[in-house]
């Protein structure tokens, strides 16, 4: 009997030291933790159009080099204005023309070898009895793509042909294994477009797989310097590393410094970006995950943790809050985010 009631009361002693708060519990003593802080969890799916394919002619520019041969007669077609070890023909110049005896100026930037032929035909018919023309590329130069980052050939191309992004990947050579495939960016006439490589790659997600145009710079990180982003009521706003790609939610707050009232902070908000097009909206009892009522919670790369400032009740509250922050750095930010929340901003 005596043994039933030792038993009974050492286990009344362990559930009151459970429902204790973590720092009144003496050195030694074990309790169970809550899995998760998350309080709300909702997804979000952006809509987006579908990109049409460019034409699959090549359309010619400045810089092209073109052989051109008229009725079979050279003093008729291209003199030597390009010449290099391999290549030699007439170079299309700034004004997208091309300079030939007989005809002079004639201009070809953005027409297809096709049209090409029929322009020229068009200038010596003015010289020549039903002339032929035939018109090759010895040289492609008008439409340049830059790949830079962590290719295993990094440099400047010339797309012959409209590429998707997939084959301009290919024509660097490939990846290398500290690629960050998520945080690829495609600059294009001054604009900065997100691109989720991973996505494309493991999931078979074509709607990643964008066509490339004539300028375009690819651009793909490496995998070392990982970072969240914390906002809002902190001492040290903005981005947080990821050493080892690994950072709970409690070491990223301590690095950036809680400020303000924490009755303000109660519920922290998360924005998460798992595609170009796919994200996840968080809300997480901050003062459990403070007082280490819940495990550990582990954040992901390109996490946007916002701290209130005061008490707010909707995520469309905290994104007019959070706005501002996000545009200050909108070049670091995942795909979703820059699609979801800057792209008309």
């Amino acid at each position: 009997m005596f043994r039933l009631l030792l038993l009974s009361f050492c286990a009344a002693s362990l559930l009151l030291t459970a429902c204790g708060r973590y720092n009144d519990l003496p050195p030694g003593t074990s309790r169970i933790l809550e899995a998760s802080p998350v309080l709300e969890q909702q997804q979000v799916v952006v809509e987006q159009g579908t990109a049409t394919a460019p034409d699959r002619d090549y359309r010619l520019g400045p810089g092209d080099v073109l052989f051109i041969n008229v009725n079979g007669r050279p003093e008729l077609g291209s003199p030597v204005t390009a010449r290099s070890a391999d290549l030699s023909g007439s170079r299309i110049d700034g004004t997208g023309a091309v300079h030939l005896p007989l005809v002079g100026a004639v201009s070809l930037a953005g027409s297809t070898i096709r049209e090409a032929q029929q322009r020229l035909k068009m200038a010596f018919a003015h010289y020549l009895n039903d002339p032929w023309v035939v018109v090759e590329v010895t040289d492609y130069r008008s439409q340049p793509l830059y790949l830079i980052g962590q290719f295993r050939s990094a440099g400047t191309y010339y797309m012959d042909r409209p590429l998707t992004l997939l084959q301009g990947v290919a024509l660097g050579g490939g990846l290398l294994d500290t690629a960050n495939l998520r945080s690829a960016r495609l600059v294009r006439d001054g604009q900065i477009v997100p691109v989720d490589i991973a996505r494309l790659l493991r999931e078979g997600d074509a709607e990643q797989n964008s066509w490339l145009a004539s300028g375009d710079t690819l651009y793909v990180p490496d995998d070392k310097n990982l970072n969240v982003f914390v906002f809002g009521a902190v001492k040290k706003p903005g981005p947080v590393s990821m050493p080892n790609g690994r950072l709970t939610l409690s070491q990223a707050l301590s690095s950036a410094g809680l400020n303000g009232s924490r009755d303000n902070q109660k519920k922290l908000r998360i924005i998460r970006s798992h595609s170009t097009t796919r994200g996840e909206l968080l809300v997480l009892d901050l003062g459990r995950v403070l007082r280490g009522e819940v495990l550990p919670y582990l954040l992901q790369e390109g996490d946007i943790i916002y701290v209130p400032h005061s008490a707010i009740g909707s995520w469309n509250q905290a994104l007019g809050e959070l706005l501002p922050s996000l545009q200050t750095v909108s070049a670091l930010l995942q795909p979703f985010v820059q699609v979801q929340y800057l792209k008309e901003n």
